[in-house]
């Protein structure tokens, strides 16, 4: 009895899928289906997740609705019957999807009818890498029967360059859908942080009267309470900045876009965009490879930023750096985010050399080693551990603590590092 096992992300989906999905008998898959006794209930949650013909060990034979989903899940996993993969007849099994787009269109459309969209997008991705079909998605129909997330927006900017005038509208339509849902969910905190920050950073000490902030100023001189009075005597005053009338604070984004990088591109490039739109910051969106571009002109449409990107390809973080430290005008005003998961081809004592002095100028320098919900990821820990010594801790950061990170930053507080730092 052999278990289907995917992988950790769609070995986990499948039991917890199959047991919210009732089961039916095999007139059809949608004929409403009997209660399942609890004993029934294990029997096929076991056999769903294992996979194998017939009741494959179980006592457990599917049926309608089990079965089809069943079908859905071997078609991209496959089934085998003997230790080394092999059938009972001695053929090796092996997936079956094929590399035909209407079988897999017709795959897509099922995998939608029995499970929820998160499990679609783990399936799609496995699907991609474990079946070669990234060359299908050059096409639109197939584009158009997608579940689209950040990872499948990666895959398709991989295959920019090649990708056919025929699907390249229709890549856009997909890419833009997903934009658009990140900005929806994180432009609103992202702002709300980020103007909290500069607004605090931006307090002066001897404000004109309609410039005082009333509440941290009586909360700074309580200890000059006169009861007699009922009064509190200011003697220093706290205000808030004019600054809205300008830019305060500089931000560089310096985006590593090889290929294991592909999810903290997107989500780097719609933070760009919604920096970009906040008047009080001057943003800079810096991508590399081996080489390095400046896509700070197209950050009013993170779509045209993503498709300037062009992932896979060699590092050259030093070159990187040295670009973006020609662009500080104002160091002690600026902040500079390195993504990257610090894989070095450049020359490592030169980028050191050059985070030591940008810091020393003065500027915030931070590193996030991904920024993405993927979980911990791979990087250089030879190298991560010799930015943590010039005071630069490189660290992963999830999407919704990016704004956190970049508030302490504007505000030169220290980082609000998660437990898997540079040291794990």
């Amino acid at each position: 009895m052999t278990s289907r096992l995917p992988g950790p992300q769609a070995g986990t989906t499948a039991a917890p899928t199959a047991a919210a999905t009732p089961a039916a008998p095999a007139v059809s898959p949608s004929t409403p289906a009997p209660t399942p006794t609890p004993e029934a209930e294990r029997l096929r949650r076991w056999r769903l997740v294992l996979g194998g013909g017939g009741a494959d060990g179980t006592g457990h034979e599917l049926r309608g609705r089990d079965a089809a989903m069943d079908g859905a899940l071997a078609s991209l996993y496959g089934r085998t019957k003997e230790p080394g993969g092999r059938a009972a007849d001695g053929s090796r099994r092996t997936a079956g999807l094929g590399a035909s787009a209407p079988g897999v269109a017709r795959w897509l459309g099922d995998i939608r009818t029995y499970f929820p969209s998160s499990v679609v997008q783990v399936m799609q991705r496995d699907a991609i890498d474990r079946l070669g079909l990234s060359a299908l998605l050059l096409e639109p129909e197939m584009l158009e029967a997608v579940e689209a997330d950040v990872h499948l927006v990666g895959t398709l900017l991989s295959l920019n360059r090649v990708m056919p005038e025929t699907t390249r509208e229709t890549a856009r339509a997909v890419v833009r859908k997903v934009v658009e849902q990140l900005e929806k969910k994180l432009a609103t905190r992202t702002r709300a942080t980020l103007t909290g920050a500069l607004d605090r950073s931006a307090r002066i000490a001897r404000p004109r009267h309609r410039d005082i902030d009333w509440d941290r100023t009586i909360r700074a001189n309580l200890k000059n309470y006169l009861p007699e009075y009922r009064t509190v005597v200011p003697e220093r005053l706290i205000g808030y900045g004019r600054a809205a009338q300008s830019v305060k604070k500089d931000v560089v984004l310096c985006i590593d876009q090889s290929g294991s990088m592909a999810a903290s591109v997107v989500y780097a490039s719609v933070f760009g965009a919604v920096l970009a739109s906040m008047r009080a910051l001057d943003t800079r969106l810096v991508v590399f490879d081996t080489a390095v571009v400046d896509l700070t002109d197209q950050l009013d449409d993170p779509v045209d930023v993503l498709f300037g990107t062009q992932l896979g390809g060699g590092t050259d973080i030093n070159r990187a750096l040295a670009y973006c430290q020609s662009r500080i005008t104002r160091p002690a005003e600026t902040v500079v985010v390195l993504i990257s998961d610090l894989y070095e081809g450049g020359i490592r004592d030169e980028m050191l050399k050059r985070v030591a002095a940008m810091k020393a100028s003065g500027v915030q320098f931070v590193t996030l080693l991904a920024l993405s919900d993927e979980g911990a990821p791979a990087y250089d820990r030879e190298h991560a551990a010799a930015l943590a010594a010039l005071g630069a801790p490189a660290f992963a950061c999830t999407p919704d603590r990016f704004p956190d990170v970049m508030a302490a930053a504007l505000e030169k507080r220290p980082l609000p590092i998660p437990d898997m730092t540079e040291h794990r």
